[in-house]
């Protein structure tokens, strides 16, 4: 599972990081680590702390796929959202949870995959006491990734598995 991961990741990577070069060719394009800002993820659509660090937050070239490495501190999450495309998370660290509007919460580990299908009202973040980093993976449709509904509750964070 993995393997399998992470030959989504490198193709997915692998794919934005065509770009024009200067002469009007493909050509390859790195972002250095480091290079690109991490930001605290918004109040309007997080609870606790979140900081988000862009891997490739603008699509290159044919390829309609951004992505970021999201830390989620003990008990942040995020609001209940949708993703007109999808979006896929690879939890890289820690212990996290993540929910289907009607289904119970579910616990996530490192090396997990979730693939959460398009228009699905759902909420991912870090276990009451333990950190949660994730790659999230999200297609853009008519230039927009997600939309943001309201911030999930106490309760329905807390909510039995």
């Amino acid at each position: 599972m993995k393997s399998l991961a992470m030959t989504a990741i490198s193709l997915s990577m692998a794919a934005s990081a065509i770009a024009q070069d200067d002469k009007g060719q493909n050509g390859l394009q790195i972002a250095r680590n480091g290079s690109q800002q991490s930001t605290k993820g918004p109040t309007d659509f997080f609870s606790g702390t979140v900081r988000i660090d862009p891997l490739f937050p603008k699509p290159n070239g044919p390829t309609r796929a951004t992505g970021s490495y999201v830390t989620f501190e003990p008990g942040a999450r995020t609001a209940w959202h949708t993703h007109p495309v999808g979006q896929t998370l690879v939890v890289t660290a820690g212990a996290g949870r993540v929910q289907r509007w009607g289904d119970p919460v579910q616990e996530i580990r490192p090396g997990d995959v979730v693939w959460i299908p398009p228009g699905q009202k759902h909420w991912h973040g870090a276990a009451p006491t333990t950190a949660m980093t994730h790659i999230a993976i999200t297609e853009l449709s008519d230039g927009k990734a997600v939309d943001w509904l309201e911030k999930v509750s106490d309760t329905q964070y807390e909510s039995p598995r």
